[in-house]
């Protein structure tokens, strides 16, 4: 089986922890590209050869099937004869295997076909709307007639669904996240491909559009976008900033726009533009898309096929011409270019929907109004000279030069700014502590005999994170440091190593975290956290720490 990089090792542990230590149903939230699939295989791995049990995938469209069955087989061949499929659209219906990918569709109601589970893990859990949890609901009350303690995991890329609201909430069927990691940290740990965007010069004007059940009506949209001019405008600039890419992929607003700009590219550029959309043949789709990944075909427009499970590591350019409201939408439209590929600098995101400027970067995407220090303001802007689309508070387009004017006020604010006056002075904000979460961290590429951290995760914001690392296990400066950090929230003996201190703070060993102050300087790659304000420390045990008695083979299911 491949080897599992650090944050993929530490997922796993947080679910085995998680199903150990609550009752409720955990999920697994890694950025797209991240290899969530490895953490699967390998918690099927481990659930079927070192305890026996059975575990059921479950994904939502048949594609999804395909590629988590050749990925175990790819990650994990000794699981190959292992695996059994259940869907009528692939036309088989194994049932005895004691790993069996299924769809939702197929087997929401053949629960007892499929006799007993010991874990179910739903694939791109964010697939899930609210009116679409009744038919996994369905399934595990029939799957707990079987066996009343199946536990259910969720994996996804993002924490809220592709219309509107969070993946975990007490009432959902997943309940809490167990371990989250930023496609920013992935990007500066070299997991993820670099991104850069430009704005299309032509803007649609999206004020007047309509809006049902959170989303913008796509008969209207399709109108909007489909203005020749905008169609014109968008493919010349296409053209024009893709003369060095190899695989750009179009996302089109409806199947009438899709068509026109194909059509545009071809007639005008003189570039085949291939096409895809739910209509198409399964064999023409196939077909295209084996070229497009093969290199053969350089342009590729779709309309609602490719935004989830859709792997083409070449891919080093996404044009977005359709708005959405979706924040999940965006990030999974924009996250086909994240995957790694010899040759591949970065890739670069036409944005002619103004999606960046909506929901701001995909590793910072602003969720609501209420995010932490989001005060209303857009989170991204537009270099008028380069078309850049930059974080807002830069002063200078990195890309070209350009200088921002000073910002203008019409009243003055209510409190006094806290940021830098020069672009090397430090910015400080309080942020309150909504939820914290502990876990082993393994510096990536360290030798096995390399002193492990602590890495603490505070949650500020509706999946916003600020994380820390306390180093336990080094000596000099560092553990002293450490040792300061651990005093100041507990009265227990200072642990020796970081898998002891995430086992103690896990279990209620130290003092929780109300607000943390984070100082952010410009042209640093990470905010660091320079003040606390904690709750009270917990009365000292007397009594082993429950976290003693688990054992590290203790079946979690």
């Amino acid at each position: 089986m491949m080897q599992l990089r650090p944050y993929q090792r530490e997922a796993v542990e947080a679910v085995y922890h998680h199903l150990r230590t609550r009752d409720d149903n955990p999920c697994v939230v890694i950025p797209t590209a991240g290899g969530k699939t490895l953490v699967m295989a390998t918690i099927c791995r481990d659930a079927v050869q070192r305890w026996n049990g059975r575990v059921l995938i479950l994904a939502h469209v048949r594609e999804l099937l395909e590629q988590t069955v050749d990925k175990i087989h790819a990650l994990a061949p000794d699981l190959w004869h292992r695996v059994g499929v259940y869907s009528a659209g692939l036309r088989s219906r194994d049932t005895e295997h004691p790993i069996i990918v299924a769809g939702i569709q197929s087997v929401y109601r053949r629960a007892a076909e499929l006799n007993r589970f010991d874990l179910v893990l739903i694939d791109e859990a964010h697939m899930i709307p609210p009116d679409g949890e009744g038919m996994y609901r369905t399934f595990l009350t029939d799957a707990r007639a079987a066996n009343p303690n199946v536990r259910l995991v969720g994996f996804t890329a993002t924490p809220f669904r592709m219309t509107t609201g969070a993946v975990c909430h007490p009432d959902n069927l997943l309940n809490r996240i167990c371990y989250e990691i930023s496609v920013r940290e992935l990007i500066v740990q070299g997991y993820l491909c670099p991104l850069r965007s430009k704005a299309g010069t032509q803007k649609p004007d999206t004020d007047k559009l309509h809006i049902r059940a959170g989303e913008y009506i796509a008969s209207e949209v399709e109108d909007l976008m489909d203005a020749d001019e905008l169609v014109l405008s968008a493919c010349r600039e296409i053209v024009q900033y893709t003369q060095d890419r190899n695989s750009i992929l179009i996302f089109a607003s409806g199947i009438r726009h899709g068509q026109h700009i194909a059509r545009v590219l071809r007639e005008r550029h003189d570039v085949e533009c291939g096409f895809v959309c739910g209509d198409t043949l399964p064999f023409e789709r196939d077909e295209t898309l084996r070229r497009f990944r093969a290199g053969e075909l350089k342009y590729l427009c779709n309309v609602n096929v490719l935004t989830t499970g859709f792997d083409a590591p070449n891919i080093d350019c996404i044009a977005l011409l359709r708005p959405t409201l979706s924040p999940g939408l965006y990030y999974q439209m924009v996250g086909r270019g994240f995957r790694l590929h010899p040759g591949k600098i970065n890739c670069l995101v036409l944005d002619f929907g103004g999606n960046i400027l909506r929901h701001g970067p995909v590793d910072a995407l602003r969720i609501s109004d209420s995010r932490p220090g989001n005060n209303n303001e857009a989170p991204a802007k537009e270099c008028p000279e380069c078309h850049e689309i930059i974080a807002a508070g830069y002063a200078t387009c990195p890309a070209c030069g350009h200088v921002f004017p000073p910002r203008q006020h019409r009243r003055h604010d209510s409190q006094a700014s806290n940021a830098g006056i020069l672009s090397d002075q430090p910015t400080q904000t309080e942020y309150e502590v909504v939820e914290t979460f502990y876990s082993v961290h393994i510096k990536r590429g360290a030798p096995p005999e390399a002193p492990r951290t602590m890495r603490v995760d505070y949650r500020v914001g509706f999946g916003y994170y600020i994380s820390e690392w306390i180093c336990f296990e080094h000596t000099g400066y560092a553990r002293y440091r450490a040792e300061q950090w651990w005093r100041q929230r507990s009265y227990e003996p200072v642990p020796g190593t970081a898998e002891q201190a995430v086992a103690m703070a896990q279990t209620g060993a130290i003092a929780p975290t109300t607000h943390i102050t984070v100082e952010r300087k410009h042209g640093d790659k990470y905010d660091r956290i320079v003040g606390y304000r904690l709750g009270e420390k917990p009365q000292r045990s007397e009594s082993e720490p429950e976290y003693a008695s688990i054992e590290d083979d203790e079946v979690p299911f």
